[in-house]
């Protein structure tokens, strides 16, 4: 992940945000999560696409073409979603000074005490 700066905080040579416009720049890159978890889900269905028919072609063509190539698909989908997690989880720490480390512990200690009850 590049250096990103909000206001004074954070380190330079990389992003850097004013306090004032980086909860927009967060709202669209959620924003892209969202269009990215549906894409996610058509890339899954087209990863697993069942033969038309049981027989020779069919079968060929699901698991020499299809499927191989779904596969491919979800896999890049994963990890632009994970990159878009983790743009945010950085975009997100930077806004409230702290680390990224910090804001996914504090995270999980949410998770955690909302298990506990």
């Amino acid at each position: 992940m590049p250096p990103i700066m909000v206001g004074s905080y954070g380190k330079a040579g990389g992003y850097k945000f004013t306090e004032d416009e980086v909860d927009s720049v967060i709202k669209q890159w959620q924003d892209l999560l969202g269009d990215l978890s549906k894409d996610r889900q058509f890339a899954d269905t087209i990863a697993h696409v069942n033969p038309p028919a049981d027989e020779v072609a069919s079968h060929t063509f699901v698991n020499q073409g299809a499927n191989p190539s779904g596969q491919s698909l979800l896999d890049e989908h994963e990890k632009m979603v994970a990159y878009t997690k983790n743009f945010i989880d950085a975009l997100t720490a930077a806004k409230k000074k702290i680390s990224v480390t910090e804001l996914q512990n504090a995270d999980e200690m949410k998770k955690q005490g909302q298990s506990a009850v």
